[in-house]
């Protein structure tokens, strides 16, 4: 069974370009240990996650990067550039409607040219931290925004929505939003380890 992981830098994690199977050092690798250590000649794991990528990237690379690698499980985390891009020097973001109809356009043509493939979609999240603190409040419901587009999507095509945000939410109550998110957008060991298990819980529900 091959599993694909796609996504931003929450998900490429340090991947290498040049071996598939060297997954960086976030929560795919961690979901590799866990289910290649239950069941070791089962799966086949592929990170194709790319720091700094919005919808539009993703979009961009669906032939080479997804319907090419044929995969049995495609693993999709993507969202928070689209609302982290739009608050730099040169804005540069995604509006949700756009967001929406780009992320209905990238699973419909998986599922045209691979019939059979499953479909995980992560929530995006955030916490406030130093990334984000400054602009708190627009940036956190843009992202909640973009949530919500991600769970439509996952409920018009049936698929398995990871819920992320209130995880996080509730894990910054017993810790600083800064031990699970560096910066409020990228996770630390702990937080791809939460990432990790809800992860599990869905592919196993699958």
């Amino acid at each position: 069974m091959k599993i694909l992981f796609q996504g931003d830098s929450i998900t490429d994690a340090g991947r290498s370009r040049e071996n598939d199977t060297a997954l960086g050092v976030g929560y795919p690798r961690l979901v590799e240990a866990t289910l290649g250590f239950e069941e070791p000649t089962k799966y086949e794991f592929i990170n194709r996650g790319v720091s700094g990528n919005r919808v539009v990237d993703l979009y961009a690379r669906i032939k080479r990067d997804i319907i090419n690698l044929n995969p049995d499980v495609i693993s999709i985390l993507i969202g928070v550039n689209d609302v982290w891009h739009e608050f730099s020097d040169q804005p540069n973001g995604v509006d949700t409607e756009k967001y929406y109809k780009i992320y209905d356009m990238l699973i419909e043509e998986i599922k045209e040219a691979l019939p059979d493939v499953k479909i995980m979609i992560l929530e995006p999240f955030c916490l406030k931290a130093s990334a984000t603190e400054g602009r708190w409040e627009e940036f956190s419901s843009e992202v909640k925004a973009k949530s919500v587009k991600a769970k439509m999507i996952a409920d018009k095509y049936n698929l398995p929505f990871i819920k992320l945000q209130e995880g996080f939410d509730e894990l910054a109550k017993v810790r600083e939003a800064s031990y699970w998110l560096i910066d409020g957008v990228h996770p630390t060991a702990k937080g791809h380890e939460f990432i990790k298990n809800e992860w599990i819980k869905a592919f196993k529900a699958l």
